[in-house]
């Protein structure tokens, strides 16, 4: 199999590297369910004359990562890698972790030269794969922060980045509401605002998170299972629960078996933690010296625990706090063609006394899905650490 250099036959020529680095970057979108809390990464071993060696793309958590998959794909196929070059969506690893580094193995095998998109921002790496490999005599080349496909990688990833850089999640929040921003009747009648085809979409979002996260008061009211139930995917995203004074009932639907939960709270009552310990919880108390919840240190906490991306679907006063507090990245968020009139809000905060106090977004993307029209809104400028 030899990958075309160009994108056709009208296109302009690009470089080998192109290619082969979009088809790594394929792989690694391949694995957007499967690597939390490691980097989704996809590796291409190629001949100097643009033969497919090998490829692979990183195992879950403990598995082989991206350029251990590549090297045992192309022996698999009866084909050497001495003086190949691998083409990787991020640096290769130095360290020890669950798995040996990734930049001996390359180096072990003879590769002559490595085309990465980015340099690994943990800093256990953050550079020291390159320098291991340069030293061993491998040309090393990384692409431009502003390439398109260094962009495409790190958002990719973009989790992994922020756990690393700023040492907290990416905070994604997602909401169903009607045209004129509802999430709820009067009587917190909601099920349901959207269509199908839009519950199905966020359950995809949900596969891809590390943590879903929601409030007493939507678990009280709703018994949610915050699980992924509408398309397949190989891992359940544990549960967090924000829940002041540990109101949470122990037959909670949130309780499922074998999946991890986190609980944080403002007080420890100890009868009440120790039975939801005991029901498998694991109880952060955080407070914020006003009976509430301190949401920064809980997403400390949350980093503290390899959370890469933090899911939430919660109710307008969680909502509100988070975004109060400036800690949304991202919005999700899924209109239905219908009015509501009065009824529950998406978040709950302010009030504002001047417009410029308002939350600045920049629209990532929209999309008709089935009925509803979907909606990818980022903070203005949060993505940029």
């Amino acid at each position: 199999m030899t990958l075309p250099p160009g994108n056709g036959p009208c296109a302009h020529p690009v470089p080998y590297h192109t290619a082969f680095l979009e088809h790594a970057l394929a792989l690694a979108q391949s694995c957007l369910l499967l690597t939390a809390p490691n980097p989704r990464v996809g590796c291409v071993i190629t001949s100097a004359d643009g033969q497919l060696l090998g490829q692979g793309h990183t195992q879950k958590a403990g598995g082989p990562h991206a350029e251990i998959m590549a090297l045992r794909d192309a022996a698999a196929r009866g084909h050497a890698v001495q003086g190949a070059t691998a083409y990787v969506t991020l640096e290769p690893c130095a360290h020890q972790g669950r798995t040996g580094p990734c930049c001996d193995a390359l180096i072990a095998a003879g590769i002559q030269k490595v085309v990465a998109t980015h340099t690994d921002p943990n800093p256990r790496v953050a550079g020291q794969g390159f320098a291991r490999m340069r030293s061993a005599g491998i040309d090393v080349h990384v692409l431009a922060p502003d390439d398109p496909l260094a962009i495409a990688s790190r958002e990719l990833n973009i989790g992994f980045f922020s756990r690393m850089i700023r040492k907290r999640p990416w905070v994604r929040m997602k909401i169903a509401a009607s045209l004129d921003g509802k999430t709820a009747l009067t009587n917190c009648t909601s099920q349901w605002i959207t269509s199908p085809e839009a519950r199905a979409d966020g359950h995809a979002w949900r596969a891809r998170a590390c943590l879903m996260l929601t409030g007493i008061g939507t678990a009280l009211a709703d018994n949610p299972r915050l699980d992924v139930r509408l398309v397949e995917t190989p891992r359940q995203p544990a549960v967090a629960l924000v829940d002041s004074h540990l109101a949470l009932p122990l037959d909670a639907g949130l309780f499922l078996p074998g999946r991890p939960m986190y609980l944080w709270a403002a007080d420890r009552p100890d009868d009440k933690s120790s039975a939801l310990e005991t029901r498998g919880a694991q109880v952060f108390v955080r407070p914020d010296g006003h009976g509430k919840v301190d949401l920064a240190a809980m997403l400390q906490d949350m980093a503290a625990l390899e959370i890469n991306e933090l899911h939430v679907e919660a109710g307008h006063t969680l909502n509100g706090a988070l975004i109060s507090a400036g800690l949304v990245d991202e919005f999700l968020i899924y209109l239905a063609p219908k009015l509501l009139g009065l009824g529950r809000d998406m978040a709950s905060f302010g009030p504002l006394t001047a417009l410029s106090q308002a939350v600045p977004l920049t629209f990532v993307s929209t999309q008709m899905v089935g009925p509803d029209l979907r909606v990818l809104a980022r903070v203005a400028g949060r993505d940029r650490f």
